[in-house]
């Protein structure tokens, strides 16, 4: 796998090279935000913002390579000329298109495995636990990074991709229907794993039945030579002809990778994991039950994958920590914990980490700030009276602060004696919230990302 002038002309033969200095370690960025000296910018035009605006700031945090559009070629001559010669610059029609190019290219190239992994909930951490296990056993593999998981997300990792990894770990996200399709012609994988099915995304992708057909598209370009993974507890996963062979995981006996004895304290979770014929005692340092069903997915790819069962078992309980996913936080200005889930929010992640929220063992009063549950459609107003409605299994909560429009609705089925407010942003959550924490308090916060929750807990951590 050689990034040099010989393989970008074959992998875009439209491109117009303007310097061509050799670049040994490709690593592609679209952020100069993010940008690392080294990294190849690659401007993108996207819905609010114009990637060739940034140019020249990556070139001076030291980009190693350009990637712009013919009709941006006037730019370069504002540049540093001197700095310029010792780059790759190339001049392409279409920005996105090269990007897609290369990373079509080099994945041609990669002679290892490739699994990848989507679902409604658990994508990042069922990756992470399988990149722990990959760690534990010594397997050089690559894993995408954060929740880059779009269609350009997979692409830039997929240039990150090197010839001495023996697996690359893939997270696979859709909003829309036909996006599923894109990404799996782009990463080809071996594994295809689906954590589960819920109701997220809905406005995009529809009921529940099609967000499943969306989802088993990760299996698009099977053959009986692949095999996939699926959540066995599902029906809508189970209960599935497949032209390829199938590993099912869950609680129930009929799955192949099994959870027996569940139980659930407040500082662990503990079971018995059967993996075929062979079963291991686990316990894992936290609440959310979530956690049992990422184990499964990540103990099965693990197992098509021959790493010793030994290992798996081992591998599953070393701490996944995911900035806001049930991420534990110490407050700055007042005595307590935040517990962060706030990186997105549907049915049924809000229900699994109230669940895990009640089991959190404390003395201190617990407080809930809960958000607007974004593009669940039409049914929107009745998944947000069945939250109010759910709350009534958390007795331990003694406030809870709701923000947006949507959980109107939430606030008309709360159960009686729960105190409430309700505030149009984070910015008022905040306000409500300080009027609490004059004793020591323990505050879970969740919403869909578009409410920005995520900037109350950068603000009281």
């Amino acid at each position: 796998m050689r990034f040099d002038e010989h393989f970008l002309q074959g992998a875009i033969p439209e491109a117009t090279f303007v310097y061509k200095a050799a670049i040994t370690d490709p690593h592609v960025s679209v952020d100069t935000r993010t940008l690392g000296a080294g990294d190849i910018f690659v401007a993108l035009k996207g819905a609010t913002t114009n990637g060739h605006n940034y140019v020249h700031e990556a070139v001076d945090k030291g980009a190693a390579g350009l990637i712009i559009d013919h009709a941006h070629k006037d730019l370069l001559q504002a540049l540093d000329q001197a700095k310029l010669k010792k780059m790759l610059v190339l001049m392409v029609p279409d920005t996105l298109k090269a990007l897609l190019a290369m990373a079509y290219a080099w994945r041609t190239e990669f002679k290892g495995k490739i699994v990848a992994i989507t679902g409604s909930v658990g994508k990042s951490s069922t990756k992470e636990m399988v990149q722990n296990i990959l760690t534990l056993h010594g397997v050089p593999h690559y894993c995408s990074y954060g929740n880059q998981n779009t269609l350009v997300g997979v692409a830039m990792n997929m240039l990150s991709v090197r010839s001495d990894h023996a697996v690359a770990i893939f997270e696979l996200g859709i909003g829309k229907r036909g996006q599923m399709a894109k990404l799996v012609e782009l990463a080809r994988p071996d594994i295809g794993v689906i954590t589960n099915v819920g109701h997220a995304h809905m406005e995009g992708l529809g009921s529940l039945q099609d967000i499943a057909i969306e989802k088993r598209d990760v299996f698009k370009l099977f053959t009986e030579k692949h095999i996939g993974i699926v959540n066995g507890d599902q029906p809508l996963l189970a209960h599935v002809a497949y032209t390829h062979p199938v590993v099912k995981f869950g609680t129930k006996t009929v799955n192949q990778v099994q959870a027996r004895k569940v139980h659930i304290s407040s500082k662990n979770i503990s079971f018995v994991l059967k993996l075929y014929k062979q079963k291991f005692a686990i316990s894992l340092a936290q609440t959310h039950e979530g956690a049992i069903f990422n184990s499964l997915a990540a103990a099965s790819v693990a197992y098509l994958l021959d790493i010793p069962a030994e290992v798996i078992a081992k591998g599953i309980t070393i701490p996944v920590n995911i900035a806001g996913r049930f991420q534990s936080l110490p407050l700055k200005s007042a005595r307590g914990t935040i517990i962060n889930d706030c990186y997105n929010a549907n049915p049924e992640s809000m229900k699994a980490s109230l669940l895990a929220f009640q089991h959190f063992e404390t003395n201190d009063q617990k407080i809930a700030i809960l958000g607007d549950m974004l593009e669940l459609g039409i049914n929107s107003p009745f998944w947000h009276r069945q939250l109010g409605r759910f709350l009534r299994k958390i007795p331990s909560l003694s406030h809870v602060i709701l923000v947006g429009n949507m959980v109107q609705w939430t606030k008309q089925t709360l159960p009686l004696g729960l105190t409430v407010e309700i505030v149009p942003n984070w910015q008022e959550a905040q306000k409500a919230l300080d009027k609490h924490l004059a004793k020591e308090s323990v505050v879970f916060v969740k919403g869909s990302r578009g409410m920005g929750l995520q900037n109350l807990v950068t603000s009281l951590t």
